[in-house]
This record gives structure tokens, sequence and C-alpha cells, in this order.
């Protein structure tokens, strides 16, 4: 065993944070998630920095919000030059590696910081370049997962999903779970720092029929939602121009709860993979000398405000993650800790429960509880490049029905669109988009589900007021990068 600190962090992909019992979930039991929060500490109030795939993971790796980096679109990833967790950790002599989803590094140069290389995305694994590594089950297998898939039928113009029979390893958060016991066999003896990155339960929503099983509708709690939430001149045009393409209200109940139990089979499913790591790292007797990160890059709507998928808003469902952190004897056991939590604050923290030094270009700092570090009482997000808004005049060029296709052509004009940026406290949230035509605020205490925006109510002048200079106060701070490249033309000539 080595005398530094192994670091292993695992990423899901689109778990909202109540998609587990451990953040209130009444249906969901995540028993593997909870093992591993028993031996830490649980974040109750974790914040991704950017609600997308890209920028999120940029942001992690490097602690420094999407405006900083530059990375602020799912096409701009990890900026040549970027200081990064996974340079610190390579310089100190730790073999590196990536098991699961990338969509973050692609530079030549920090490619090659990795020893080891199992790249997988979402809807099966085909075949890809790996390093270090092979892959523990034949390709055969996983081109039948990626086929099953890809011939997946959609319910309806907005979504699709099913169950499959496939052996639960070589389907993808099987085949990352086998694979990274694997490799904690193979590098017990060395210092480790290791990034577990699961696709699901991103879309496609597709899981062994044993997990969705799990989920009959009787089983199932529908959040709450507001009659015309929508239609109400309080919501403003990005979000009503995103419910028009996701949501459900024309959607059958039987295709609501088919496709929540096939997103929670997936969270599930998943949990269970996690359990099989955790039994890898005793067993292996690294347990004690591990630092274990758990947490996801954003959320999913799965019913909240009727709809299901995501989009550039900033509801808790999509931008509240979970974040536990491990260390057995060295970090508080058992501990909730309610103060806000950030992503970009994980590595400032592993760097200092290892001993390293943070580089001056971190945004994060280590966070509470696991560190003598202190509370923070609000934390920040955003999306959008500055592009032009994509609105519902646009929309109405558009072909209908209105739904995942729309979703998909528009991918592009509307990830890079505005320049919204969200700041949150325990009981606040407030929105706004310099570009945009209405800033958003939701009382948490009295409307957790966020379903009605007060931004106009003059009782609450003086929260916005507090709100708007935490979120300048926030942006200067913070500074900016260079423009980002906007989408090419023809994403925006889309009638």
């Amino acid at each position: 065993m080595s005398d530094k600190p192994n670091i292993l962090v695992i990423m899901t992909d689109q778990q909202r944070a109540t998609a587990s019992h451990l953040y209130g979930n009444s249906f969901c039991e995540t028993p593997s998630m909870a093992r591993l929060a028993d031996d830490g500490v649980l974040f109750e109030n974790a914040i991704s920095p950017h609600p997308l795939c890209g920028p999120c993971r940029v942001s992690l790796w490097t602690s420094q919000f999407p405006h900083a980096h530059g990375g602020r679109r799912n096409q701009t990833l990890m900026p040549a030059g970027a200081t990064h967790a996974f340079q610190l950790w390579k310089e100190a002599g730790y073999t590196t590696g990536l098991i699961g989803k990338n969509h973050c590094f692609e530079q030549e140069d920090d490619l090659a910081l990795f020893d080891v290389w199992n790249d997988i995305t979402h809807g099966g694994s085909g075949p890809a370049p790996t390093k270090g590594m092979d892959w523990w089950r034949p390709q055969e297998g996983r081109d039948k997962v990626r086929d099953e898939f890809r011939n997946m039928q959609p319910q309806n113009p907005r979504f699709a999903y099913g169950t499959t029979d496939l052996p639960l390893e070589d389907q993808s958060s099987g085949l990352i779970a086998g694979q990274t016991t694997r490799f904690l066999e193979q590098h017990k003896d060395e210092p480790f720092a290791l990034w577990v990155s699961f696709p699901d339960p991103h879309e496609p929503w597709m899981v062994a029929e044993k997990y969705a099983a799990m989920f009959p509708p009787d089983k199932i709690d529908l959040p709450p939602w507001r009659d015309g939430e929508f239609d109400d001149e309080r919501a403003p045009e990005r979000n009503r121009v995103l419910y028009k393409m996701l949501g459900m209200d024309e959607d059958s109940t039987e295709d609501i709860y088919g496709v929540m139990a096939a997103y929670f089979g997936m969270v599930r499913f998943m949990d269970d993979c996690l359990g099989q790591i955790l039994d890898a790292l005793e067993s292996n007797g690294l347990r004690e000398n591990t630092i274990v990160v758990f947490c996801s890059d954003h959320g999913d709507f799965m019913g909240e405000h009727r709809m299901q998928c995501k989009g550039g808003v900033f509801y808790d469902s999509l931008t509240r993650v979970p974040l536990i952190v491990s260390w057995p004897g060295q970090v508080e056991a058992g501990v909730r800790d309610a103060s806000m939590a950030n992503l970009v604050d994980i590595v400032p923290t592993l760097l200092q429960l290892q001993g390293m030094e943070a580089p001056k270009s971190m945004q994060g700092a280590p966070l509470p509880t696991v560190t003598d570090a202190a509370p923070r009482d609000a934390t920040f997000s955003e999306y959008g490049s500055g592009g032009p808004l994509f609105t519902m005049a646009d929309l109405e060029k558009l072909p209908k029905p209105w739904g995942r296709k729309t979703l998909i052509d528009t991918l592009q004009w509307r990830e890079a669109a505005g320049r919204c940026k969200m700041v949150r406290t325990r009981e606040w949230k407030y929105v706004h988009d310099s570009m945009g035509d209405r800033d958003e605020l939701y009382d948490l205490v009295n409307d957790p589900h966020e379903l009605v925006n007060v931004v106009d109510e003059e009782k609450y002048r003086d929260v916005l007021a507090d709100m708007r200079l935490r979120l300048a106060d926030w942006s200067i701070g913070t500074e900016d990068s260079p423009p980002v490249p906007l989408p090419a033309t023809q994403h925006y000539n889309l009638a």
C-alpha cells in the first residue's frame, strides 16, 4: 500500500440529487450510496457549476467556472494549456485512469497524462481505442448492447424508453464496474487517481428488465405540478420554449410511469455497481487509503415541472446533484452537511486532503466538514456563451410535433444562447440573464419545487437586491475567459 492516499472520483451522468432516498426520494433506495455516506460526509446542497455535461466536467477538473475556463458548450471541451487535476496527480507520481464517459479531455497533451483509458459513451460501447487495459468483456457482447439501444423505438415525439435482457456485465454500468474492480486489483500497490464515469442515468433510457420492474406505477410518486405553469407570464421565455419541446402534458400516464421506471431503474443499477466498486476497495485492502468522491455532473427533470431530460434552465432538478466525500479514519463519518457546495470545490478539497497545494487558477474552495474550511452560504451556476436567444418565434418556424427531434435540431443554438447565471442559498434562488426577458426568484422554503416565480413581488425586493449583489460580486470576482466561438451558421438556419 502506498503512503499517498489514492483518489477515486465516481461520477454519474444526469442523476438529480432527489433520485436517491438520501435526498428525499420516497421510492428509490440507493443502499450503496448510503453505505458510502455512512463512511463519509454527504453534502445536501451541492450544485453543478453548469447543468450540461461538457462544461461541468471541465469545471470540475479545473476548479473553474465555465465563464473563466471558456468551455461553455458541449463542443468546447478542456482548453489547451488549462491547469487541471490530472496534471498535478501525474506530476506527483500517481497512476492515472479514466473508466467510462469522457466528454472532457481531447488535447493530445491531456490524453497522454492517462495511464489507463477505457472510454465509453451512451448507449453501449462501440470499438474505441483503449490504453493500459483492454475491456474485460468481449466486443461482441458490447455490440449487442449498442445495437439494442440504437433500435429502441420512441413511444411518442418526446422520448423513448425500454428494457433489455442482455447480460448486466455488458451494459455500460456493469461494464464499468467490472473494469474498475480489475483496475483496483492491478494497481493496488501504487498510488492512483482514477475517474470512474458512469454514462447512466442519462438518456437513452434503457435498463435491464429486473431493474425497471423495481419501479411499478403504484410505487412511483409523481412530483407536484402546477397547471398552467408555463402559460404564466411570470415564466421566462427560455423556460416556456423548453416546455414546448419537453413537456409531457400530451403523453399517456403509462408512458410517464414507463420512462420514470427506466430512469430510476438505471439509478438503482448504477447503485449496485457502486457497491461492487466499494467491495473491491475493501477486498484489495484499499479502503482506508482511498479518498472516494461520489457525484453527478447535473440532473434531469424526470417528471419535475411535467418535463423529462434537461435544458438551459436552473431548477433544482437540473442543478442540484449528489455529493459524498469519504476517507475512513481521516474525515468525519455519517455526517450530513447542509451548507452550499459546488462541484468546483471537489479538486481543492482532494488536494488539501492529500497535502498538495491548489494552483492559484482554481476558483473552488475546500469543502467544510471534510476539511477545516468554513461553510459557504451561497453558490453559483451558469449556462450559455452569449449567443442569440432561441425564442418562441424561432420555435414556431419549425415543424410540429415538437419534441426530441426539435430538441436535437436546436441543441447547439440553445446551448450557446444568452449569458444566464444563478445564485442559490439554502432559502432562495435567483436567476439572471442579461440577454433574457425575465429574471427568476424562488422561495425554496415555502416553494421547494420552484413552481412560482416571485421576482416581481414587492415584499421580496430586499431579498432580490441581496441576491443580485451576490451574483454581481461572484461574476466580477471570477472574471471572464476570452469569447467562446459560437455555433456555425447552419445551426441557426433551421426552418
